[in-house]
């Protein structure tokens, strides 16, 4: 398993981005209002100040959009999202990076499209009533 984080610059596509993720098979992911640390600091310390002028001052936050998924799913959202957005690895655009993940508890099965808590989301095969 791999946590998929991206920093998401263009904000404005974060209903596209949420749209691509459940279209690669993603059913969850965590969305955080987020700044850079350039931004913090040409706001906090005057010899940063000119930091101000390169980032973009139209934009006073990111989103942080991270989830879980297989790790045969990531370069293939990781593709997707390359696609939606232009190419990653040019400054401005936004940052995207996996962390594995060892243990997960809570997180409801990739086929599931059930509420939260009912017996089609059980990951241990059994209904609510066994």
């Amino acid at each position: 398993m791999q946590a998929l984080f991206l920093v998401l610059n263009k904000t404005d596509q974060l209903n596209h981005v949420l749209k691509t993720l459940y279209d690669c098979g993603v059913r969850g992911a965590t969305i955080m209002n987020s700044t850079g640390m350039g931004r913090q600091l040409s706001r906090q310390i005057p010899i940063f100040a000119t930091l101000g002028y390169l980032a973009d001052e139209d934009r006073p936050y990111n989103y942080t959009i991270f989830a879980i998924m297989k790790d045969e799913k990531v370069v293939h959202v990781i593709n997707a999202l390359n696609a939606l957005l232009g190419d990653l690895s040019r400054p401005g655009t936004g940052i995207v990076f996996t962390v594995p993940v060892g243990t997960v508890v809570g997180l409801a099965p990739e086929d599931a499209l059930g509420r939260p808590g009912s017996s089609d989301n059980r990951t241990d095969g059994r209904r609510d009533n066994e």
